[in-house]
């Protein structure tokens, strides 16, 4: 699980951005330069950016300063698994599992905002019971724990 621990975060872009562009070309999807530009601001620092915060990279870098431009970009990242929505903050957050079929849960580190991406496992245990049991099928699950991850837990009083 990449967020929190140590690595090679040059690599670790690097090898996103090659996963996108190959399911890209195998899929037939159009990476625009701006899909492009915006997946590269949100696998930037592995915490959790609003679209406006997206928008404002955008504009300094000459994309555009409307929010569609930001939110088409976001939407199609989402659509495709190459980026999470973070619903509490109303934020996005790169796939760090990408290809890997999955349910996201994000650990929120509510002192520097990084976040690390785990799986979670609807399919299982309690909540899958609970859902069997009142013949609720589950289609979604949002999972988002905030706390305080290694580094700030590190140095905090």
């Amino acid at each position: 699980m990449i967020g929190f621990d140590p690595h090679d975060h040059r690599a670790c872009i690097d090898a996103a951005l090659r996963t996108v562009e190959e399911r890209c070309r195998a899929e037939g999807l159009q990476l625009t330069p701006v899909r492009r530009r915006v997946l590269e601001i949100l696998l930037a620092g592995h915490r959790a950016l609003g679209a406006y915060e997206i928008l404002d990279h955008l504009g300094k870098e000459g994309f555009g300063t409307q929010p569609p431009v930001a939110y088409r970009a976001l939407d199609f990242l989402i659509h495709h698994g190459f980026a999470h929505k973070i619903e509490r903050l109303n934020a996005f957050v790169a796939c760090s599992r990408l290809g890997v079929a999955h349910a996201p849960a994000f650990l929120i580190c509510r002192l520097c905002g990084r976040v690390a991406e785990a799986t979670a496992a609807p399919d299982r245990g309690a909540l899958a019971q609970a859902a069997s049991a009142t013949r609720f099928t589950i289609e979604r699950v949002v999972v988002e724990a905030f706390g305080v991850c290694p580094t700030c837990a590190a140095v905090a009083p």
